[in-house]
């Protein structure tokens, strides 16, 4: 008797969770994919074979400006259902997207040129996916940071990425200021009515450093300039077409002068350090070379200010 009804209870919790199971996968089944994908920057050979399948079977896909989308559509000879997807309406085209994606439908999100989300709308919609238990999946291709990367011929595998500069001069020259003393390259999107004025607020905040400015990456008129902040400033002059990259060297590492072991050249060692005050200095002296602080003091009184 123990072993019939432990055997109906067994079947009946496998049968409970085939129940739930089927469930889940009912769930599943009635909620669509929302795919981040990336597209050419330029050159339209760039093209990957999924990138072309994603959009073709996509029941809708969203776009900054479905004008620009609907000519990459037009060459893969896709037609789809385009609905814009910009930084104006980004929360409340999210919120409409979701619903779509949670009634079943696939939506793949593009920008006008690259990965979306990276400098690009995108992180909104893929927050609000996400919240919503909706998978989310990258398509990776064509990025403009990557691309000037893999051409700019850099030791070292640290760099930041900032993004576009501010458009105003001021919050401009105040990001600048911020990462002065970061010692990795620092690289940046800018735009090509602002390039000259980039240029010379990097000279002026963060000196007269290495510089490269990519142009029109991947396309026929592509351009490479490399040199000084102040040479670049005059070759980037005038009317400039084309989006643009911009990667700035970073801060040289500081080398630590030796201290002086002679007391008169100690003290104005000290005097000459930034946020040094005659008094720390005299105590750090006095430790230093074992000698009485107030002899310290007096020979630095005498030496501080001349």
């Amino acid at each position: 008797m123990v072993t019939v009804r432990r055997t109906f209870l067994i079947s009946l919790e496998i049968s409970q969770r085939c129940k739930y199971e089927t469930t889940q996968m009912n769930a599943n089944q009635h909620t669509g994919t929302l795919h981040i994908v990336a597209t050419p920057i330029g050159n339209l050979s760039d093209i990957s074979l999924r990138m072309r399948e994603v959009l073709a079977t996509a029941d809708i896909i969203a776009c900054e400006d479905t004008r620009h989308t609907r000519k990459l559509l037009s060459h893969l000879n896709i037609s789809a259902k385009l609905t814009s997807c910009h930084r104006d309406n980004e929360q409340q085209k999210a919120t409409q997207l979701v619903e779509r994606l949670l009634s079943g439908s696939t939506v793949a999100l593009v920008s006008d040129a690259g990965t979306p989300g990276l400098s690009d709308p995108g992180a909104v919609l893929v927050r609000a996916a996400r919240a919503a238990g909706i998978t989310v999946v990258p398509v990776p291709g064509p990025s403009a940071l990557a691309t000037a990367l893999s051409v700019a011929g850099l030791d070292d595998s640290n760099f930041y990425f900032g993004g576009f500069l501010s458009a105003k001069k001021s919050e401009r020259r105040k990001q600048l200021t911020a990462l002065k003393s970061l010692p990795c390259p620092m690289i940046f999107y800018e735009a090509p009515h602002r390039i000259e004025a980039a240029l010379q607020d990097c000279f002026d905040i963060l000196g007269d450093r290495q510089a490269q400015v990519f142009r029109e990456l991947t396309k026929l008129h592509e351009e490479h300039k490399a040199g000084m902040l102040s040479a670049l400033i005059e070759q980037m002059s005038g009317k400039v077409l084309g989006e643009l990259v911009l990667l700035v060297s970073g801060a040289e590492e500081k080398q630590h002068e030796e201290r002086p072991e002679n007391l008169d050249e100690l003290i104005l060692w000290h005097r000459d350090q930034e946020g040094s005050s005659l008094k720390d200095a005299a105590k750090q002296i006095a430790d230093a070379l074992d000698m009485p602080k107030s002899q310290v003091y007096q020979r630095a009184l005498s030496l501080w200010q001349t």
